[in-house]
């Protein structure tokens, strides 16, 4: 049986959505670069900000930033749900980040990302 690896999210620019994403999620982060991997990008002509792969990594699946400019942005490709405990605050905390709300719904708001990707923000259950 298969497991989830990494989540992977189309994007126009994959670090700067790569890095509202770490922002947006406890506890996750972009992938640090090793000297290698900048070698291997300055080969190809390319740095951590221009890189178009980038992962982020936290306490559950990773999140893979593929650049993808030539995809057609009118449809969500990937949907994530945020829980948390105060909604409207965590609401407010991603609006500074870059999200949009696009609507609010009884138990979630849908939001969007700084390139449009709609993810929803839930109250967390009860442990």
């Amino acid at each position: 049986m298969g497991r989830l690896r990494e989540i992977v999210f189309e994007s126009r620019t994959a670090p700067a959505l790569a890095r509202f994403w770490a922002a947006a999620l406890d506890g996750y982060a972009v992938r640090p670069y090793d000297q290698a991997e900048i070698n291997r990008l300055a080969a190809l002509g390319l740095t951590p900000e221009t890189d178009p792969v980038v992962l982020v990594d936290g306490p559950g699946p990773s999140l893979c930033f593929h650049q993808v400019p030539t995809r057609d942005y009118t449809n969500n490709r990937v949907h994530l749900d945020i829980a948390a405990a105060d909604r409207a605050a965590e609401v407010r905390r991603l609006l500074t980040l870059g999200a949009r709300v696009q609507r609010e719904v009884d138990g979630y708001t849908v939001m969007v990302d700084p390139e449009g990707n709609q993810f929803c923000v839930v109250v967390q259950r009860p442990s």
